[in-house]
């Protein structure tokens, strides 16, 4: 019969498929509190805010920070700058994690990693959300197409030269088509914006 895991393998196991982890996520598989502390302390794991802890050697990317904000705020969905980056289409690289609440939403307070709040009304908020699995957890970033669409929508937060360098980007790398880039301009308000562009992009081919 296999001799049971003290709580710091325990948390070594976790933490080997999920880079971040509540401290509830911990007490679930059975490490007491005190277990917590006593890792924290010998740099097992680092407590990167309250209640969340991360591997002592995760470098600490951009796409993990995602991961711990969609943990901490499961209502913010990653758009905008952040997004363009995590679908690797533009070479800006955003200070803080831009993410989008409703209209009416509480603006989320986060010193580390810091958040870029932006509201969006119906039907931008709900629509074209995607799921990406980002260290074990399920992260909502709206699809390229829709972050596009976003960002010719929003040339006050998003600089147009930039929103037409991820769209070149998006079709040289051919991680969309013409047609779905679009349909989702159409969709979410950008086509006015978008059109001249695409067209453009796509006259010879």
């Amino acid at each position: 019969m296999p001799e049971a895991r003290t709580d710091r393998e325990q948390i070594i196991a976790y933490m080997e498929t999920h880079s971040l982890a509540r401290a509830k996520d911990l007490r679930a598989i059975g490490v007491s509190a005190t277990a917590i502390s006593r890792a924290t302390k010998d740099g097992t794991i680092v407590r990167v805010s309250r209640g969340l802890y991360e591997r002592a050697n995760a470098d600490g990317d951009s796409q993990t920070q995602l991961a711990e904000i969609a943990k901490r705020y499961p209502q913010l969905r990653i758009c905008l700058l952040s997004a363009l980056a995590f679908y690797g289409v533009t070479d800006q690289l955003p200070r803080q994690v831009w993410g989008a609440i409703t209209a009416a939403g509480w603006k989320p307070q986060s010193t580390y990693p810091r958040i870029r709040s932006v509201r969006f009304r119906e039907p931008y908020y709900s629509g074209g959300l995607v799921h990406h699995a980002i260290a074990g957890i399920k992260v909502p970033i709206y699809s390229l197409e829709k972050t596009l669409a976003d960002a010719f929508r929003n040339p006050k937060l998003v600089d147009r030269s930039v929103a037409i360098e991820s769209l070149k980007a998006t079709l040289t790398m051919r991680k969309s088509t013409p047609s779905k880039i679009a349909e989702a301009a159409k969709e979410f308000g950008a086509w006015n914006q978008m059109a001249p562009y695409l067209e453009a992009l796509t006259a010879n081919g």
